[in-house]
C-alpha cells in the first residue's frame, strides 16, 4: 500500500467513531490526524462491553472535535476524495444518523446510549 502523505486528506477510525481529517505528522506506526469532519459519533457505553447496558460505567463518549489531533494507527487511516463537510453540520447528521438507528434498537443499551447522545447534543450546542 502506498504511504499516505502530511497534508493528505483521509477518513480514519479512532474507536468506535470516523472521521474525515488531514494527516499532520508521519509516526512510524500512526498518523497523527486533525479532524475536519465527523462520519460516525463514536458508540456509547463501555467498549469493553459493546452494546451491554448492564456495565459498571456507561460512558458518555464525544465526537473529537474540529480541529482536535489523534494519533491513529496507519491501518486504520485511508484516502478521501470528495469535499470535506462543514464540521458542525457533519457532527449533527452523524448524531441524528446514530439515534435514528439506536431507535430501531429496543434494547436497554440503545436507550441509555440515546439518553447519552442526547446530552451530548446540549453540549455540542446544536
Amino acid at each position: 500500500m502506498a504511504e499516505l502523505q502530511v497534508g493528505q486528506v483521509v477518513t480514519a477510525i479512532y474507536k468506535t467513531g470516523k472521521y474525515i481529517g488531514e494527516i499532520t505528522e508521519e509516526r512510524p506506526q500512526h498518523y497523527l490526524v486533525r479532524v475536519l469532519a465527523v462520519m460516525k459519533h463514536p458508540m456509547q457505553g463501555d467498549l469493553h462491553n459493546p452494546k451491554e447496558a448492564d456495565v459498571l460505567i456507561f460512558h458518555e463518549r464525544r465526537a473529537l472535535s474540529f480541529r482536535e489531533q489523534a494519533n491513529i494507527p496507519k491501518q486504520m487511516v485511508k484516502p478521501f476524495e470528495n469535499k470535506v463537510p462543514d464540521y458542525p453540520e457533519s457532527l449533527k447528521e452523524a448524531v441524528d444518523k446514530m439515534k435514528k438507528e439506536l431507535a430501531e434498537t429496543p434494547t436497554q443499551w440503545a436507550e441509555m446510549s440515546i439518553r447519552s447522545l442526547e446530552t451530548l447534543e446540549k453540549d455540542y450546542k446544536f
